[in-house]
């Protein structure tokens, strides 16, 4: 393997760190190497190949695609969380049994609005509650492109607060 291999490997496995394991991402990125490592640094994750990335996302035409990458990050309150980063994110939503089912009922709610997509947040610590009149506040508004750039936006948040740890 050489060393743009190399680069190429370490870069998309900070690429799955940062904004969750997604087969239709790597598909997606792959189709350009050279400017992920153009991006990075020597493969190292930057927050300009972040914004490389939020960039490639807005491109995308295909809605199967593009849903299938935001619902890379998991049900918001769901039990079973496979990211690490997504488990210690979705800590500060904890609650009582009735918060949870709420929040079951808000996911649903929201998947009903917008078929195909999950509802996708930067948490950053806020409480449950806050959490959830965005959810309501966004289903309500029911505008599916505006949703489709929110969680882009939210997943770029992410990638951003997350490349700070790695």
């Amino acid at each position: 393997m050489d060393a743009a291999d190399s680069q190429l490997n370490l870069a998309l496995s900070q690429i799955d760190k940062l904004f969750e394991p997604s087969p239709a991402l790597r598909i997606l990125l792959s189709a350009n190497e050279e400017a992920l490592l153009q991006e990075s640094d020597n493969g190292k994750a930057t927050p300009d190949l972040i914004a490389y990335i939020a960039k490639q996302l807005r491109a995308i035409k295909g809605r199967k695609e593009l849903d299938e990458i935001l619902n890379a990050h998991p049900r918001l309150g769901a039990k079973k969380v496979d990211s690490d980063s997504s488990k210690a994110e979705q800590a500060s939503l904890q609650g009582s049994s009735e918060e949870a089912e709420r929040l079951g009922k808000l996911n649903d709610k929201y998947e009903a609005a917008f078929p195909g997509l999950r509802y996708v947040v930067f948490v950053n610590g806020r409480s449950r509650d806050v959490i959830m009149a965005d959810m309501e506040r966004r289903i309500k508004a029911g505008n599916r492109e505006a949703e489709v750039e929110t969680s882009i936006q939210a997943m770029q948040d992410i990638a951003m607060d997350r490349l700070r740890s790695l």
